[in-house]
C-alpha cells in the first residue's frame, strides 16, 4: 500500500530543510516495493520497536520495514489558485497526496526573510488554506453547473445527492470551513472521493522552530498554531528543520547521542511520520519467519481478506483462513510453538477485522 504525505508552504519556512533530512535517510531500494522514485518524492521507514524485536526473534534473510512517501510539492505564492507561480501544477500535485504536512515557519531568523517581511504562522496557514478552498471552490462550481440542470431535468436519485452534497461543501468553503470538518456519510464522502478536493484531505501542521527551542517547543508562535488547529482538530507537530538536517546525515548511536543532548526522546521526524499515520487511520500488521520478517500498512477496518490482498492480488482472491498471533502473545510466550501450547494461536476467517500487531500467515487457493 503506497502512501503518500505532501510537504507544503510558503517560501524561506524550512520545507526545503525538511525534505532534505527525508531524502537524507537513504532507505535500500531493496526495501521499497514501488518501483520508481520521483526527485521530489522522499521515502522514509515507519518507526516502529515491534520490528527491532521481530528481527532479533527470527534473525531473517531479509528485513523490510513499512516505508511512507513524502512529496515535495513546490510553487505556492499567493494566488496559486488563480495560476501564480506554478499555480495549478503546485494544486495538481497535492491532489494526489493522502495527506497534507503544511510547514510554518515558528522562529525568528533575520538572515532568513519571510515572503511577507514579518512572521505570523496564522497569516502563513490562512494564505495556504485560502488557495487550497478557491481552488476546490473552483471545482464545485464548474461541476453543478452541469451536474444541477442534469439532475433538475431526470430528477436522477444519484444527481441529485450529488448536487446536495457538492452544495454542503460549497456553503461550507464560503464560511472559511474545509471540506474534511463538515460531517459526511459514508456514501457522501465516497461520491466526492473522485474529487480529491483539497480541503478534504487529514492535515498536520508543522512548526518549525529553531535547536535552541527543542526542550520547550511551545514558543508564541507555536501557540498560536495550535489555537488555530484546534478548531479543525488538526494536529500540530514540532520540530526543528535544520536537526533534522543534520540527525539524518549521522549514524544511529551518533543520532541517539545528539537527542539526548538535546533533552528530547525522539526526531522530529519520527513523530510526524507517527502522526501522518495516525491520521489515516493506518496500522501495522507483520508476516514473519527466517527468509522474512516484514511489515504491511492497512488501513483500520479493513478484513483478513482485504489484507491478504495487500501482499498479492492472489492471496485475496483464493482467501481460505488466516493463521493470526499478536505480537503481544508471541513476546509474552517466546516463541511460536509456545504460542500455540498456550492456545493463543488462531484461525480466522475472511471477515475477522486485522487488529495492529496481529502476525499473520495467509492460506490460499488460486
Amino acid at each position: 500500500m503506497s502512501l503518500t504525505a505532501g510537504i507544503v508552504g510558503l517560501p524561506n519556512v524550512g520545507k526545503s530543510t525538511l525534505f532534505n533530512a527525508i531524502t537524507n535517510q537513504k532507505i535500500l531500494a531493496e526495501n521499497y516495493p514501488f518501483a520508481t522514485i520521483e526527485p521530489n518524492v522522499g521515502v522514509v521507514t515507519v518507526p516502529d520497536k515491534r520490528m527491532d524485536k521481530l528481527k532479533e526473534m527470527y534473525d531473517p534473510n531479509r528485513f523490510i520495514p513499512t516505508a511512507y512517501e513524502f512529496t515535495d510539492i513546490a510553487g505556492l505564492v499567493k494566488g496559486a489558485s488563480k495560476g501564480e507561480g506554478l499555480g495549478n501544477k503546485f494544486l495538481s500535485h497535492i491532489r494526489e497526496v493522502d495527506a497534507i504536512v503544511e510547514v510554518v515557519r515558528c522562529f525568528d531568523d533575520g538572515k532568513i526573510i519571510h515572503v511577507e517581511g514579518e512572521i505570523d504562522p496564522i497569516r502563513d496557514i490562512e494564505t495556504i488554506n485560502l488557495e487550497l478552498a478557491i481552488s476546490d471552490l473552483d471545482i464545485i462550481n464548474n461541476r453543478l453547473e452541469k451536474v444541477a440542470k442534469k439532475a433538475k431535468t431526470t430528477k436522477d436519485k444519484n444527481d441529485l445527492l450529488e448536487v446536495e452534497i457538492l452544495e454542503k461543501c460549497k456553503k461550507a468553503l464560503e464560511e472559511n470551513k474545509p471540506i474534511r470538518q463538515i460531517d459526511l456519510t459514508t456514501e457522501e464522502k465516497k461520491l466526492i472521493k473522485t474529487y480529491s478536493f483539497l480541503t478534504a484531505k487529514p492535515i498536520i501542521y508543522l512548526a518549525n522552530i529553531k535547536e535552541s527551542e527543542l526542550g520547550n517547543p511551545d514558543n508564541e508562535y507555536v501557540q498560536k498554531v495550535k489555537e488555530y488547529a484546534d478548531q479543525e482538530n488538526a494536529k500540530v507537530v514540532s520540530l526543528c528543520a535544520k536537526v533534522e538536517e543534520e540527525l539524518s546525515e549521522m549514524s544511529e548511536e551518533d543520532k541517539k547521542e545528539m537527542l539526548e543532548a538535546l533533552g528530547v526522546e525522539e526526531s522530529g521526524l519520527n513523530k510526524l511520520i507517527t502522526a501522518t499515520y495516525d491520521i489515516l487511520g493506518l496500522a501495522t500488521y507483520f508476516t514473519v519467519g527466517k527468509d522474512e520478517v516484514r511489515a504491511w500498512t492497512f488501513r483500520k477496518g479493513m478484513n483478513a481478506k482485504e489484507c491478504a490482498g495487500i501482499i498479492h492480488t492472489d492471496f485475496e482472491k483464493g482467501f481460505i483462513r488466516a493463521e493470526v498471533m499478536s505480537y503481544e502473545d508471541l513476546i509474552e510466550c517466546g516463541s511460536e510453538l509456545k504460542v500455540k501450547e498456550a492456545g493463543k494461536a488462531r484461525l480466522e476467517g475472511k471477515d475477522y477485522l486485522m487488529q495492529d500487531g496481529d502476525i499473520c500467515h495467509f492460506r490460499f487457493n488460486v
